[in-house]
């Protein structure tokens, strides 16, 4: 036989059907992933990358566009009521996040450590912040603290409009995204360890500080980060309490919004995504040095009762419980006082948006229809990403450089992208200019700002699931969008529509990340909210921020029990 018959034998073939070799199926369907991953790494760099690099243009620019150096910086750092936001900022992060993760820790402590009543309640109570915008527990304090707060007595002389309310606010609202942490870093204990310091009459006090604090050590590192980071960037919470207490993402808005000086906010964006950044390598730094917490020789760790524990725990966690429910309740209460705090009678006054300043009902369907378009389009961007990423063969470069922008907008702040959004997208020289304006501009930005985590959860999804998978149907020539289709997408079922439910309540609930982007037709609910609050329509403002949380409890609801059903049926396999 010839050389050339050995290289290519099909070559040869009379028989015209012959079957097509399985490498050759393979090359092309390679081909057909590698140009699919370069073509969503393509919609990254357009989403995220490009409009950072307008940013970083832009911080360059003098006012008639030409490049000034590091003139913007000098002008900055030249101002005191600037570099003071700074330091606001960074000593508020560092304030609430000892605080939340300190309160995160002992919350999870006693959902898996202890035996203690009500820790499914608790648990559910914990993840309430999740569905409120994070306006909402800022009107809340107003209420409880504020100028007329039927708790005013309770600051003993102290303003809650300042660092005292931006603290408290931000204390809420980054609690459920610590807490997920520390329930998986203390769910994944070895119980021989604890046997082994019971058996060397190691105290209880000595046992926590050699056993458990260094078996969740990466939990707290990992949660202090995440904390600090949403902390620093949030805009929400000390646009509505922050009163006179400046810090960097409030600096943004006022430059822009309220001076029309884009230089500058570029400028401070910039080094807003310098904590965020910091944050976000030191968190992968971390995460690299971690090891399994348990082997498979490892006993699962059962608490066992104890009466003083118990109860003490039940305190603490219901009096966090009760700190989440007051500021709800207070919130919804305050949208259906008639007058506060002249006549508290109920009424649905204040739910009439339409004769509202800021907005209408007409935002609140907005605020729908987008978050329904990033789930929508999102999980199937963003799980396809994910899928190709993991199971296209070779192409380490390219799989690389598609990792690192999937991650990249987990360092990115949602107001930082926004504003970048405004120098790359509203540029006429740009062929995508179009969307500038619409609802798509809205989809885009919020599927880009919450890629990372949706990302990250469709990868984990993906390596649960065995790769002789994608050998066996290769070899039975089977394509791989069937095998997708067929086998890869019913298996990861549950993450497609944990991703989607996230991508769903995050979009309802954003603000950063379109304060700058929307338009007189695109309002959205969370932004309706901002502007009543700064027309002083406070009680309409609580009112939509409660119209937020029971559209997004409802979704949770309906979707919770839609996702049992479906789930059901479609993965009876996983049970015996």
């Amino acid at each position: 036989m010839s050389t050339a018959a050995l290289q290519e034998p099909w070559a040869k073939s009379d028989n015209p059907a012959a079957p097509i070799p399985v490498h050759q199926k393979m090359s092309r369907d390679d081909l057909i992933m590698r140009i699919a991953l370069c073509v969503l790494a393509a919609w990254l760099v357009i989403a995220v990358l490009l409009p950072l690099g307008a940013l970083l243009i832009k911080s360059f620019e003098g006012p008639d566009g030409g490049f000034v150096g590091v003139s913007n910086f000098a002008l900055f750092f030249a101002n005191p009521s600037l570099t003071q936001s700074i330091s606001n900022s960074l000593s508020i992060a560092i304030v609430s996040t000892v605080i939340c993760v300190l309160l995160s820790f002992v919350f999870a402590y006693g959902l898996m450590r202890t035996c203690m009543p009500g820790r499914g309640i608790f648990k559910l109570i914990s993840q309430v912040p999740l569905l409120a915008p994070s306006l909402l527990p800022a009107i809340s304090l107003v209420y409880l603290f504020g100028n007329q707060g039927f708790a005013k007595s309770m600051m003993l002389g102290q303003s809650i409009y300042g660092p005292i309310g931006i603290g408290i606010g931000e204390v809420f609202w980054t609690f459920p995204h610590a807490l997920i942490i520390m329930i998986t870093a203390l769910s994944t204990s070895d119980a021989r360890l604890y046997e082994a310091a019971s058996a060397l009459k190691a105290s209880a006090w000595r046992t926590f500080w050699t056993v458990t604090i260094p078996g969740a050590r990466y939990g707290l590192i990992s949660a202090t980060f995440v904390v600090f980071t949403l902390v620093v960037t949030d805009f929400g919470v000390p646009k509505v309490i922050g009163g006179q207490f400046n810090v960097l993402a409030t600096d943004i808005y006022k430059q822009v919004i309220g001076q029309q000086n884009f230089r500058m906010g570029a400028v401070v964006g910039l080094l807003l995504l310098l904590p965020a950044v910091f944050s976000f390598a030191v968190d992968q730094w971390v995460q690299r040095k971690q090891s399994a917490a348990m082997s498979s020789r490892a006993v699962a760790y059962e608490p066992k009762p104890d009466a003083f524990v118990d109860t003490a725990f039940l305190v603490i966690c219901g009096l966090i419980a009760a700190a989440i429910l007051t500021v709800i309740f207070t919130a919804l209460f305050a949208s259906l006082a008639t007058l506060w705090p002249y006549n508290l009678t109920p009424s649905f006054k204040n739910y009439d948006f339409d004769n509202m300043d800021g907005g209408g009902w007409q935002s609140f369907f907005n605020s729908l229809r987008m978050a329904g378009f990033t789930a929508v389009f999102g999980t199937a961007i963003i799980f396809s990403g994910a899928y190709l990423m993991e199971k296209t063969k070779g192409f380490g470069a390219g799989r690389f450089v598609f990792q690192f922008l999937a991650l990249l907008p987990l360092a990115v702040p949602g107001i930082v992208l926004g504003l970048g959004y405004i120098f790359f997208f509203n540029s006429p020289a740009n062929p995508f200019n179009f969307i500038y304006g619409t609802t798509t501009i809205l989809v885009v930005c919020s599927i880009a700002h919450f890629y990372s985590v949706a990302h990250l959860t469709a990868v984990t999804a993906l390596k649960q699931i065995d790769q002789e998978i994608e050998t066996v149907s290769s070899s039975l020539r089977v394509p791989f969008y069937r095998t997708f289709f067929l086998v890869t997408l019913p298996v990861s079922l549950p993450a497609v529509l944990d991703i989607a439910m996230y991508l769903f309540v995050n979009a309802l609930t954003t603000v950063s990340a379109v304060v700058f982007i929307y338009s007189p037709q695109t309002t959205l609910a969370s932004i309706a909210v901002l502007n009543m609050d700064d027309a002083g329509d406070v009680a309409p403002a609580a009112a939509m921020a409660m119209t937020i949380f029971f559209a997004a409890t409802a979704v949770r609801v309906v979707y919770t029990g839609l996702v049992r059903g479906v789930l059901g049926r479609t993965q009876a396999w996983r049970h015996r």
